[in-house]
């Protein structure tokens, strides 16, 4: 299709997964040969594709607030949002931003030039909007990096103490700028290798609904056991200890996987978690194989070697 043509990310509504995949192929190829002249955040970007349009797909932005951290993963969002025909312009004096702009777009509803900082902000949106008793959805979409930050850790730690209704992305690539280190990225790899927590979850609970319901010690004991078990499938359980609703590990790349956990959060009461797997640089090999981060932010490229310009 004509990507120029994308004025508002609602035709998404219309398109089916097969309609999606290709949509997905042609914003990829579009950034690897528009950065290749300009510039820019081509891995981040490559990674969160297929994430992008599913939320664009879900939910109805601007009503509800898409909160991008780090900023330099918007560029699928700008392109959704009308922007397309711009990106000749990224990193031009006067030209497209590289980061969520609000007076370039209605759909840029947090201005944030790097990580950290869409939790607060979306306490605060999430806060203001039942003040005013307003029914819309707050999801801003984190990285594993920007989430080791202070004051996304204290945000966390003030979603999930006010049980605000919130659908929080963690997007996992393993990487922010250059590779994690520390204890809550280890926790996260650990995440990564347990398995689908909600799928284990459900299945346990299909399990207890089939012992007999004979007196309130057995059900008492039943949701023991639960919790118990939840506590050894998967390791930690961090964010349900903050509070959370917990959805994933999902396939960040898997539209039919992203659809149906976002789907679920949707109806879920209070925040909720979708950790989402993603790999940085996917769809084209040089960034695909980067293992010193020289393709998170690039100047021009050749696009068939990736040797620099």
């Amino acid at each position: 299709m004509d990507l120029t043509k994308m004025k508002n990310p609602k035709f998404l509504k219309e398109l089916n997964t097969e309609e999606l995949e290709i949509l997905a192929a042609e914003i990829r190829q579009f950034l690897i040969n528009k950065l290749s002249v300009t510039g820019g955040h081509l891995g981040a970007n490559l990674g969160v594709v297929e994430l992008t349009l599913a939320l664009h797909k879900q939910f109805n932005s601007p009503k509800d607030k898409l909160i991008f951290d780090v900023g330099h993963q918007s560029y699928i969002h700008k392109m959704l949002t009308g922007r397309t025909d711009q990106f000749d312009t990224l990193r031009q004096f006067k030209g497209l931003c590289g980061f969520p702009k609000m007076n370039e777009s209605e759909h840029d509803v947090w201005e944030t030039g790097h990580s950290s900082t869409s939790l607060s902000a979306a306490m605060g949106m999430a806060i203001a909007r039942d003040m005013k008793k307003e029914k819309n959805f707050v999801v801003p979409i984190i990285g594993d990096g920007a989430l080791t930050g202070g004051m996304a850790l204290e945000a966390l730690n003030h979603i999930g103490h006010e049980k605000k209704n919130l659908t929080v992305i963690l997007n996992d690539n393993e990487m922010s700028i250059a590779g994690n280190v520390g204890a809550l990225h280890n926790a996260l790899g650990r995440m990564r290798s347990a398995g689908k927590y909600n799928r284990v979850k459900d299945e346990l609970e299909v399990l207890l609904k089939r012992i007999p319901a004979v007196g309130g010690k057995i059900a008492q004991t039943a949701e023991r056991v639960k919790d118990s078990m939840k506590y050894f499938m998967v390791p930690g359980m961090l964010f349900e200890e903050f509070g959370f609703t917990y959805f994933g590990p999902v396939d960040g790349h898997d539209f039919r996987d992203l659809e149906k956990h976002i789907a679920y959060a949707k109806k879920t009461e209070g925040p909720v978690l979708i950790h989402v797997i993603t790999q940085k640089g996917k769809g084209y090999k040089p960034a695909e194989m980067d293992e010193k981060d020289k393709w998170h932010g690039v100047g021009p490229y050749k696009i068939d070697s990736g040797g620099r310009k």
